[in-house]
């Protein structure tokens, strides 16, 4: 299998991520009010979106004087990458592995674990 470009991303980065994923765009401003529970300051948004701009993360276009961003990678690629990320770096490129810590440090209903059995049945016919 090809390996994809890694996003990784930290707590803030994907914060950003999200609201521009919600938004489609959004000025520096508008990213900061979204976040404002979070008590940044604005300079920081702005900085931390030229990073990211940077990674190739997100794309700005211009209006009046103001910088109007929108994201570059998709929610569905971040997350792939970081999965990917996790399950390479934690265990060792298992998923079996993987699932399986989750199973046993994580409270699981049993329509959770009906809804696995259908997602494996269903992979397993796309075998």
């Amino acid at each position: 299998m090809a390996r994809l470009k890694q996003h990784r991303l930290g707590d803030l980065q994907l914060k950003i991520m999200q609201v521009l994923w919600e938004r489609g765009s959004a000025a520096v401003a508008d990213v900061h009010e979204a976040l404002r529970t979070e008590r940044l300051a604005y300079t920081t948004v702005a900085t931390m979106l030229r990073k990211m701009e940077a990674r190739g993360l997100v794309r700005h276009r211009t209006d009046e004087r103001r910088f109007i961003y929108r994201p570059a990678v998709t929610a569905d690629q971040v997350t792939q990458s970081m999965s990917q990320h996790v399950v390479d770096r934690l265990f060792e490129g298992s998923l079996a592995d993987m699932v399986s810590h989750l199973l046993e440090t994580h409270e699981v209903s049993r329509e959770e674990l009906s809804r696995l059995e259908e997602l494996i049945a269903r992979r397993k016919q796309q075998l």
